[in-house]
């Protein structure tokens, strides 16, 4: 049954990555009770979800037994996966991940086959922590009713008038630029260092682009620490171009720069972060 717009409701959280559990204790802090499953999750993702004050229900099907509103929030080449996992749930399924239009729909029809309802949903911004930090866009009949759930807190939960899909596709033509654009960044510093002009390059920026070495660093550092779940939305968005009869190439090139970037935790917006990830961009045999 859908959510009451007003009252405590039960969320289901799956699952509390750092985005996750930042959505988990905004639900939180509007009063809401919030569960996750901690069957077969690292101990890391359990110190999350201790910290954002989530309930532990054990396993998914107990999730899906005792809660309103199920929030999915998870790398894009999962979200199908997860939402297969809570077949037989009949309350609102949220899919909040970075998908393409096409992939919400189908993930719409078959909660909804199974008796749920679907609210397609799309995150813009950081992980909250205050008021203006993150949007959350919804559409879909229960839209607003997902929405209500996050009044009073830091996030601003937006409603789109259309069909589930038309959040999804907001997030693909916003992470388009946003993301796509820092892989073109990466590749073009790449390319500099390959051919030796790569400071002459950073001096040209200084003159004509004075942010973009900056830019060039913050890019470095989240190929690093965030390419290994980039490249699966650069996908979704290569799919999202092809179904809209737009080039894909440029996506599908960004999702191949994000996969060969080195992953460094605890990595910094700094010189040695930036050579080591452009060191590791070039492929092997140009390398040689």
């Amino acid at each position: 049954m859908a959510p009451q717009r007003s009252g405590v409701a039960r969320v289901a959280l799956l699952h509390p990555g750092e985005m996750g559990a930042a959505l988990g204790a905004a639900l939180v802090s509007a009063g809401h009770r919030v569960a996750w499953a901690s069957q077969g999750r690292s101990t890391a993702t359990a110190a999350r979800a201790a910290d954002a004050g989530l309930e532990d229900a054990g396993t998914v099907a107990a999730l899906v037994r005792s809660s309103d509103v199920i929030l999915s929030v998870c790398p894009p080449h999962a979200a199908a996966e997860v939402a297969r996992s809570v077949a037989g749930f009949g309350g609102v399924y949220a899919d909040a991940n970075a998908i393409s239009p096409g992939l919400s729909r189908l993930i719409g029809a078959s909660v909804q086959a199974g008796g749920a309802r679907y609210v397609d949903a799309a995150l813009i911004g950081p992980p909250p922590r205050g008021r203006g930090d993150t949007r959350l866009y919804l559409s879909g009949e229960d839209a607003l009713a997902v929405a209500d759930l996050f009044a009073g807190s830091p996030v601003d939960a937006v409603t789109l008038p259309g069909e589930p899909g038309t959040a999804s596709a907001l997030k693909m033509a916003y992470a388009s630029w946003t993301k796509g654009s820092a892989s073109l960044l990466l590749t073009a510093r790449a390319l500099a260092r390959a051919e030796g002009v790569e400071d002459a390059l950073l001096q040209e920026w200084r003159i004509s682009g004075p942010q973009l070495e900056q830019r060039s660093r913050q890019a470095a550092l989240a190929a690093s620490t965030k390419g290994w779940r980039w490249a699966g939305e650069m996908r979704e968005i290569a799919a999202t171009m092809r179904e809209a009869g737009l080039p894909d190439g440029a996506h599908e090139a960004a999702a191949e720069v994000f996969e060969r970037a080195p992953h460094q935790e605890g990595a910094s917006a700094d010189e040695a972060t930036t050579t080591t990830v452009l060191d590791q961009l070039r492929d092997a045999r140009a390398r040689a």
